[in-house]
């Protein structure tokens, strides 16, 4: 698969936001199973290799994932502060989990737990999110998973863009391009008014 158009200005956003530990950080918005949005910070943790699609990670406790279960469709705001650039991405969501369908993308969710820092490891040990919480605070303070088996509540998730809408908020005027991703998986890019 060759890489997306809009691969080269994201990869230049990156590049030039590199010193803001937040510029990994974006939002996704979901849907309740009452049709009301959901919408929350992750953190980028690269591209799937060999493809365009973008990798984060999550618990398989978790609201989101029940939401991303019943509808797969998401769309990702993320926002450059040093350049002022907004990318707003459009896409398909797949959560790899332990007891997957996808067997083919085991490895990438096994070698991301891999990746991932102690203390992220450790969050997935907590007590199930978005209950009650627990006042004990050994809940808190599980024993360290396994640094190399995913703890069976990881899961990685991968969104698929169809469509990316890339805004330079600089500018007088400003400039602002749509690439979409057709059935033939060819992508097409336009400018439009900002």
């Amino acid at each position: 698969m060759s890489l997306a158009p809009w691969r080269g200005a994201i990869a230049h956003a990156l590049h030039r936001n590199r010193s803001l530990v937040y510029a990994r950080y974006l939002q996704l918005a979901t849907l309740q199973a009452n049709g009301r949005p959901a919408n929350r910070t992750l953190v980028f943790r690269g591209f799937l290799e060999d493809t365009n699609q973008l990798k984060f990670i999550t618990d398989n406790r978790s609201a989101k994932a029940d939401q991303i279960q019943q509808q797969p469709w998401a769309e990702v705001c993320w926002y450059f502060p040093n350049t002022r650039e907004q990318f707003r991405i459009t896409g398909y969501l797949t959560l790899v989990s332990s007891d997957d369908f996808h067997q083919d993308l085991q490895p990438a969710r096994i070698a991301m737990w891999q990746e991932l820092s102690d203390a992220a490891r450790l969050q997935f040990a907590w007590p199930y999110p978005g209950k009650p919480r627990i006042q004990e605070l050994s809940a808190f303070e599980p024993a360290a998973p396994d640094p190399v088996e995913p703890a069976a509540n990881f899961c990685l998730l991968l969104l698929d863009p169809m469509q990316v809408d890339h805004l330079e908020l600089r500018g007088e005027p400003q400039n602002r391009w749509l690439y979409c991703r057709n059935d033939q998986q060819e992508w097409s890019n336009e400018a439009i008014n900002p």
